[in-house]
């Protein structure tokens, strides 16, 4: 096509003259009825690439457990480079945890055979071990690449599977290879290697090919080089391109014995890894790290793209990046991924180790506030001649405020407490560790009196928590009678409730809920009143204290829920009842189908059984 030219005026022709900027003509195209169609083939491809990208970090997205993920994260990624089993390790370089390994079509035999293996042997030891400060070129110098490319030059990099890679066992490589990408005009440094490039990438077909450069065993030197000065980092490096593709472990030189006895045990021929490494934010607050200008923000040539309000480490911080897990996918036969599952992979993974990283910090959150939690509940239940207790109790995963007590007090007498307080998270779980050490020391000046107890927490609540309400079980066990005429010893219960639900009697003549009478929560009204309730167990009966969570997290409403609990408690068998440990597990086990370890669930459990022995 020619430009069009400026209509004459006044009979003057205008002179243009070219700009300095202009690209010289291109050559004529040989065939103008094909290029709409490899635009439409290249847009059909990038659209695919897109739909795939959206479908799998959509489903990562809606993962909201560490375990969830890294599953989501294995089946994602075998998908992508067409393998079938896999592994991912999560080991922060931080040291705080949590540490796992989590395996896709490997069970736990399969992980315990690969754990025998040298670490340094293994893809997982020589990506996260290898250099104490983890870079791509760092991983790869320069130097050690003789044989290695800059894409676009159409000079070879080393292997079959570098132009483009092989999904058989045919075009695959013997020894490992390490994928570097390189910022578009990079040298390769070494003999042999190619200048600098001016190709662009392809625009059509995303960020141009890795380059390979192949390694001995581990530990071995290089290949040889002629000396050359330590190249300078680039100012943006790719990190989301460095990869360990062992794509024949049979043909591979100098691969470690035990890892080469495991692999034929467990039927695997080749292997792919990557690290998973989040690029840090800016030193700069979260508001300017938002408003990043656009030109700041673009990718570098030859890299995928940065998650938004991320920019990719140059200088000093690309030493200090460190990689907080390895996936490793594992092939049946020699293979190695395509460049196409390599480019989309890189792309996944960045983002993936983005969740990953914001799950790791909320898991740790969790296991903080549980800790904090347990440390405000007894250690250990106490020894009382002639009661046996035993207690479960779960912790939602936002940290809620249940507690339980059991108190021996003076002359044999026994004080039981249940209770909840509003909210969740640290602080109400700060709240209850409150209530419950205040309600020990009113147990002790009061205890024969429940009602006493739970009116003077109440009045501590109003002045001391305004915003919080609260509900409670307060009983006292009075020390036993002896029966003159030699029979059992016979005890009497004095309960108090506020709010709670109410406990349950269980023995082999009667399984009965106490009818506590119907009050308001602590905190609810002007001046708590309530009054209490005598009973007398039998020898041998169990009473039950349990929280409102054991009833919500059965998932029926709460008529349902009760009936539910009577009907576990009716039907248990005399060598259950007479055990208070095996009697907890059934209610459990009748009650909660998903265990108390449920993630799903927000609700605490405490289920508190305390059995009167003849």
């Amino acid at each position: 096509m020619t430009a069009p030219h400026a209509p004459k005026v006044a009979g003057i022709e205008p002179t243009f003259t070219g700009s300095a900027h202009t690209a010289a003509p291109a050559a004529p195209e040989t065939s103008s009825a094909t290029q709409p169609a490899a635009v439409h083939e290249r847009l059909a491809a990038w659209l695919s690439d897109l739909t795939t990208l959206h479908d799998l970090t959509e489903r990562l997205a809606r993962t909201d457990t560490l375990d969830g993920a890294l599953d989501e994260l294995l089946r994602a990624g075998a998908f992508l480079v067409g393998a079938r089993r896999g592994l991912v390790t999560l080991e922060p370089p931080d040291g705080l945890g949590p540490e796992t390994t989590v395996g896709l079509g490997l069970g736990l035999a399969d992980l315990g055979h690969l754990e025998t293996v040298p670490r340094r042997a293994t893809p997982v030891g020589r990506l996260l071990d290898g250099h104490e400060a983890w870079t791509p070129n760092a991983a790869v110098p320069n130097a050690a690449l003789p044989n290695a490319a800059v894409p676009g030059d159409g000079v070879s990099s080393g292997g079959a599977g570098a132009a483009g890679a092989s999904s058989g066992g045919a075009g695959a490589s013997a020894a490992s290879t390490v994928h570097v990408a390189r910022p578009t005009g990079a040298t390769a440094h070494g003999t042999g290697s190619a200048g600098p490039s001016d190709a662009p990438a392809d625009s059509a077909t995303g960020p141009p090919a890795p380059v390979q450069a192949p390694l001995g065993p581990p530990g071995s030197p290089g290949p040889s080089a002629a000396p050359t000065d330590p190249p300078s980092p680039p100012a943006a490096a790719s990190f989301g391109l460095c990869e360990l593709s062992q794509p024949d472990l049979a043909a591979e030189p100098g691969l470690d014995p035990r890892l080469r006895e495991v692999a034929a045990r467990l039927g695997y021929a080749a292997s792919y890894a990557v690290p998973l490494v989040v690029e840090p934010l800016p030193e700069k607050d979260a508001a300017d790290a938002l408003s990043v200008k656009a030109s700041e923000a673009a990718p570098h040539e030859g890299a995928h793209p940065a998650a938004p309000g991320q920019r990719r480490p140059s200088g000093a911080d690309a030493a200090h990046v460190h990689p907080i897990g390895v996936a490793v996918w594992l092939y049946d036969r020699p293979a190695e991924p395509t460049e196409r599952g390599r480019r989309l992979l890189a792309l996944y993974r960045s983002y993936a180790a983005a969740h990953l990283s914001r799950l790791i910090e909320l898991d740790r959150r969790r296991r903080s506030e549980r800790a904090l939690h347990a440390e405000l509940l007894p250690a250990r239940l106490p020894r009382v001649p002639g009661v046996r207790l035993a207690v479960r109790h779960a912790t939602g995963p936002k940290g809620g405020g249940d507690w339980y007590d059991a108190l021996p007090l003076p002359d044999g007498a026994l004080s039981l407490s249940v209770g909840s307080v509003t909210g969740s998270g640290p602080s109400a779980v700060g709240a209850m560790g409150r209530l419950r050490a205040a309600l020990r020391a009113y147990a002790v000046m009061e205890g024969e009196d429940p009602v006493a107890v739970l009116s003077d927490l109440e009045l501590l609540l109003r002045l001391t928590e305004p915003a919080r309400s609260a509900t409670a079980l307060f009983a006292f066990a009075e020390p036993p009678v002896t029966d003159p005429l030699g029979g059992p010893s016979a005890r009497k219960i004095v309960l108090a409730g506020a709010g709670h639900c109410p406990p349950l009697i269980v023995g082999e003549h009667r399984t009965e809920f106490v009818e506590t009478t119907l009050s308001a929560p602590l905190g609810m009204l002007s001046c708590w009143e309530a009054p209490s309730v005598e009973l007398e167990p039998a020898p041998g009966e169990t009473l039950l204290l349990y929280s409102d969570g054991l009833l919500h997290r059965s998932g029926d409403p709460v008529d349902r829920a009760f009936a539910r609990l009577h009907a576990a408690a009716a039907g248990l068998p005399r060598s259950v009842r007479e055990d208070p440990e095996a009697l907890v597990d059934h209610l459990v086990r009748a009650m909660l189908p998903q265990g108390l370890t449920d993630e799903t669930s927000s609700e605490d459990v405490v289920l508190l059984a305390a059995r009167f022995e003849p």
